[in-house]
């Protein structure tokens, strides 16, 4: 209309096409920005019909765990970018009763993982009867919620336990694990007779090498240790007695190593089995999940404040407002880590790399210090690189590293871990020479690729949290003990030096119903 009203002649013209171009340019840039907001909002909204809860913990009178846990995913499983406010709606209230009719003692907390979905955990200090789980946004009960749950509800610390195979079974446990399978090959039939003396002398004579030998007889923990320093005894421990007081384990005996090292060569003319927590390529251990992810298991919600649940949910910073350098921090265990302080001083403008104390190498801390204060393993996500560089063995810091939201570029190395075998390269992270000659062309491919790098990110967060959750970590020992009982040709004995690893006692536990409780439980109401 504009244009018919005008003078064509003159500059007059010309202004007012001018004023009429500009008008509608500003319109359309009015119109496409309002359909992106119409589009973002159309994605970000939360709809409660769509709202998905799911997890071990929704099910806490057949799963037994320190830290029970279940996922509400907003948006279904079709997991979109959260908007601020959308966790802040969502409401958790879990409730029982206790042996004297007040209210069981429960401590809840929730995680956003900031990507539509968030975890909530929670734990029990007693038995508990009669729960219900609510779970409401804005108000509103979602998914299947309330779940009420009937009956009896333990404690991690109740001793109740239940056949090995109804436990692998309300776990929803795999029947086996190719890793397992692999490490018990060279093992078909074991006679421990034949081997024990030999390996209590081999061990008492070095200086160097420390193992428990273990037997497990009606349920009951006894073991006897050797060599010098056995205070990681208290890990494998843990993991028994949890497990004993949760499952009717097979009667069985074995030998743990202590040490980080594998020890048993392939080329050994002594060949015998020995678990341990990591494996190499040139070993014949039989692996376990190392105690450092079975501790975060067993002590999540407790001693622990790093876990596979926690590292999930304390991650601040989008993937886009990370810094996109390589962040590392640790100790002198290898060369290797020495040569990273070089490579990251040589490009500061790549790496953020420092140690954190010096062992292995003090005469030269004036040349790679000096050391750096620890921060939080939760803000090493601040920036986009994450890297794992074996110490004195693996870094049993990996799993952690797949969980966060950080590209992780991975040292080849001869070590590994119960759950290598599922790692593949450039899926799952990005592969780095041994010798470290191409950490900094492999860190500015990943400046380069950022869509391939998140894709990586993504893809290792979903195995992390398909296979390395605690209830992943509790299903891997107990399939591995029910198959190396399999082998076993003889009854376990009780030898002579071993000693009864005692089990905790709850006064708050009961295995049985309300209705077998003694009257004199009601006293200290």
């Amino acid at each position: 209309m504009c244009l018919m009203l005008v003078n064509r002649q003159g500059p007059t013209f010309y202004m007012m096409l001018n004023l009429s171009f500009n008008g509608f340019m500003k319109s359309l840039i009015f119109f496409f920005t309002f359909m992106l907001f119409i589009s973002k909002t159309a994605i970000c909204h939360v709809n409660p019909d769509l709202i998905l809860l799911e997890g071990p913990g929704l099910r806490p009178d057949l799963i037994v765990m320190p830290a029970r846990y279940f996922y509400i995913y907003l948006y279904g499983k079709q997991h979109a970018q959260s908007y601020p406010g959308a966790s802040s709606d969502v409401k958790v209230d879990i409730t029982g009763t206790n042996i004297y009719g007040r209210n069981c003692r429960i401590w809840t907390n929730i995680f956003d993982r900031k990507d539509g979905s968030l975890i909530v955990r929670y734990k029990l200090y007693e038995t508990c009867y009669d729960m219900e789980i609510t779970v409401k946004y804005k108000g509103r009960n979602v998914d299947a919620s309330p779940y009420k749950i009937n009956g009896t509800i333990q404690a991690e610390d109740c001793n109740c336990p239940i056949p090995l195979e109804d436990w692998l079974h309300n776990n929803n446990c795999p029947s086996s694990h190719s890793q397992i399978m692999s490490d018990l090959e060279p093992f078909p039939t074991v006679n421990f007779s034949t081997f024990h003396s030999h390996v209590v002398k081999k061990v008492d004579k070095s200086g160097s090498m420390s193992v428990c030998n273990y037997a497990i007889l009606n349920n009951k923990i006894y073991r006897r240790c050797y060599g010098q320093h056995v205070g990681f005894k208290t890990f494998v421990d843990a993991i028994l007695t949890s497990l004993a007081r949760k499952i009717e384990l097979p009667n069985m005996e074995m030998f743990v190593n202590l040490g980080d090292w594998p020890l048993v060569s392939k080329h050994a003319k002594d060949l015998f089995p020995l678990f341990s927590w990591c494996g190499s390529t040139s070993s014949l251990d039989i692996v376990m999940p190392t105690y450092d992810i079975t501790e975060s298991s067993l002590e999540a919600m407790g001693r622990v404040s790093l876990d596979m649940l926690s590292v999930q949910g304390n991650i601040d910073i989008p993937w886009e407002k990370k810094e996109p350098k390589a962040f590392w921090r640790g100790r002198d265990s290898s060369p290797e880590r020495l040569k990273l302080i070089e490579i990251a001083r040589s490009h500061p403008d790549l790496f953020n790399c420092s140690m954190t104390n010096f062992f292995f190498y003090r005469d030269q801390e004036h040349i790679y210090g000096p050391k750096e204060k620890h921060i939080s393993f939760f803000k090493f996500f601040d920036y986009k690189y994450q890297l794992c560089l074996d110490g004195t063995v693996a870094a049993y810091r990996l799993p952690y590293l797949l969980a966060g939201d950080g590209l992780v570029l991975k040292q080849d190395s001869e070590y590994y871990e119960h759950f290598y075998g599922s790692l593949i390269p450039w899926q799952h992270y990005v592969p780095v020479k041994r010798d470290l000659s191409d950490l900094v062309e492999r860190v500015r491919w990943a400046r380069n690729h950022d869509q391939q790098a998140r894709d990586i990110v993504s893809a290792a967060q979903q195995l992390a949290r398909s296979s390395l959750l605690p209830q992943d970590i509790f299903c891997y020992h107990t399939v591995l003990f029910k198959e190396w009982s399999k082998r076993l040709v003889e009854e376990p004995q009780l030898r002579r030096g071993m000693e009864e690893v005692p089990q905790i006692k709850s006064e708050h536990c009961k295995c049985s119903g309300r209705s077998d409780l003694n009257a004199e439980a009601h006293d200290e109401l």
